[in-house]
C-alpha cells in the first residue's frame, strides 16, 4: 500500500504523528511518503538548518518528504496563523501533484485547511483520504480566544463540512470527538476512535525521585504555555503552598504565547516555589520527567476540553509518573482507568494544591505504583505499535472500499 501522510508539522517539529508513525508504517512493508511545511513550530522561526523555498525533497530514515513553502508564524496575531495555514494549503495542494499517485492520503488535522490537497487529488485522481481530526476547530478556536465568532468562523464551518464529507473515514482521538461530530450529522460508522500515542522510543518507568533532597516534591508541567493550556493555575496554586509546604516546587518546561507574562507575574508575585526551564530538546524529558515527583496536565475549564485528550497526558503515562490532571471528561477519565493518578477542578488554585498535598501525602510506594499502572496501560491500549495497527486497519478498509465501488 502506497501511503502519503500530509500534515502541516513533522519532525524535527516535535509531533507524535511524525517520523515514528511514519517509521511504523513502513516497518509493516507499506510505501510511506510525507508531504509537509518547512519547521517552525511552536515558536514560529523557521528551524536552523532549513530555509524557506519553493519545495525542498529530503530522506529521514528512509521516508520521502517533500516540503513545501509556508510563512511561519505561531503567536496570538490571528492574521499571522491564517497566512501560516493557508500558506501551507495553497503549496501543498500543488506540491501534491508532483508526488507518485498514493493509494489513500491520511491528514493530519489541525489545521483543517491541510486537507485543501487531498480533496483535490480525492476529486482529480479519485485517491481516498482519510481526516485524522486532532482538535475540535471551530470550538477551539473560540475556547482558546484565538478567534470570535463572525465570518471568519463561518467560513470555517463551511470548510470543514466540505471536508468531512469528502473523507473516506474521520479518526478521532477520544469518544467523546465522535459523540459530538455524530451531532453534527456525521454518520458513527464513518468514524474510528484511536487514542493518541507518545514520542517514543518509550521512556523508563523511574520509581522514585533520584536527587540531592529526597525531602522535596516538584510537580512538573512540561508543554505548551497558551491561552488554552492556562497555566495561571500554577501561580495561583504556588501562592498557597509557599508557606504551608516549602518542600513543593512547580517546574515549567515549555514556551508559547503567554510565557513571557508569566514569567513576569512569577517574578512580581515573588513565587520562588515555580522555576521556568523553557524549552527543552526531547532528548531532555526522559530525565526530567524521572526526576519529577508528579506530572501536570492542565487545560482552560470550557465544555470542549471536556472531549480532548491533551497530547501530554499519553506521555506522562508512558513515563511512570503520577499525574494531577486538571481537564474534565474523556483526559480525566483516562487518568482514572489507568490508575495513574488524581483529578482536580481547572482553573481552580485551590484545588490543585489540594491534589498536590494529597498526592505528597501518600506513601512513596503507592505513588510509585500510580506510575507503574500509567505506564502498563499505555503499553496495552496507546502504544505506538498498537495505534498504527488500527489506523492501517482503516487504511486497507478504506482500499476494498474504494476498489469495490470503482
Amino acid at each position: 500500500m502506497r501511503i502519503l501522510l500530509l500534515t502541516q508539522w513533522f519532525d524535527p517539529e516535535s509531533c507524535f504523528k511524525g517520523l515514528a508513525f511514519a517509521r511504523e508504517l513502513k516497518r509493516h512493508g507499506h510505501d510511506v511518503a510525507v508531504l509537509t511545511g518547512f519547521p517552525n513550530y511552536p515558536g514560529g522561526k523557521i528551524y536552523s538548518g532549513y530555509k524557506v523555498r519553493l519545495w525542498q525533497r529530503e530522506t529521514m530514515d528512509g521516508i520521502a518528504v517533500l516540503r513545501v513553502p509556508l510563512y511561519p508564524s505561531h503567536d496570538r496575531s490571528s492574521l499571522g496563523r491564517i497566512l501560516n495555514y493557508l500558506s501551507f494549503a495553497v503549496a501543498a495542494a500543488i506540491g501534491i501533484f508532483s508526488l507518485p499517485r498514493p493509494d489513500v492520503v491520511y491528514v493530519y488535522s489541525p489545521p483543517p485547511t491541510a486537507a485543501l490537497g487531498a480533496v483535490l487529488l480525492r476529486a482529480i485522481r479519485r485517491v481516498p483520504f482519510v481526516l485524522d481530526v486532532q482538535d475540535m476547530w471551530p470550538d477551539t478556536l473560540g475556547a482558546t480566544g484565538m478567534v470570535n465568532e463572525g465570518t471568519l468562523i463561518a467560513c470555517i464551518r463551511w470548510w470543514l463540512r466540505r471536508i468531512y464529507r469528502r473523507a473516506a473515514r474521520i479518526t478521532v482521538l477520544s469518544q467523546g470527538f465522535k459523540t459530538l461530530l455524530t451531532t453534527r450529522g456525521i454518520a458513527a460508522d464513518r468514524i474510528t476512535v484511536i487514542p493518541n500515542w507518545s514520542i517514543e522510543p518509550p521512556f523508563a518507568a523511574a520509581g522514585p525521585p533520584q536527587r540531592d533532597d529526597p525531602d522535596r516534591f516538584d510537580v512538573v508541567y512540561a508543554g505548551n504555555l497558551g491561552p488554552g493550556q492556562a497555566v495561571e493555575v500554577v501561580l495561583d496554586a504556588a501562592r498557597t503552598l509557599r508557606e504551608h509546604a516549602p518542600h513543593v516546587r512547580f517546574l515549567i518546561a515549555g514556551d508559547g504565547v503567554d510565557a513571557a507574562r508569566l514569567r513576569a507575574d512569577v517574578t512580581a508575585k515573588r513565587l520562588d516555589n515555580i522555576l521556568f526551564l523553557g524549552r527543552l530538546p526531547s532528548a531532555d524529558m526522559p530525565a526530567l520527567f524521572a526526576d519529577a515527583s508528579a506530572l501536570l496536565v492542565h487545560l482552560r475549564d470550557e465544555l470542549i476540553f471536556t472531549v480532548t485528550i491533551p497530547s501530554k497526558t499519553q506521555a506522562y503515562l508512558q513515563a511512570g509518573k503520577p499525574i494531577l490532571i486538571g481537564v474534565r471528561g474523556d483526559a480525566a477519565e483516562l487518568v482514572r482507568n489507568a490508575g495513574a493518578g488524581i483529578a482536580f477542578e481547572p482553573g481552580n488554585g485551590d484545588a490543585l494544591a489540594a491534589a498536590v498535598l494529597e498526592l505528597a501525602s501518600l506513601p512513596k510506594e503507592k505513588r510509585i505504583a500510580m506510575g507503574e499502572a500509567g505506564a502498563a496501560y499505555y503499553r496495552r491500549h496507546l502504544s505506538l505499535e498498537v495505534g498504527a495497527a488500527a489506523f492501517l486497519r482503516v487504511f486497507e478498509r478504506v482500499l476494498i472500499e474504494t476498489r469495490t465501488k470503482s
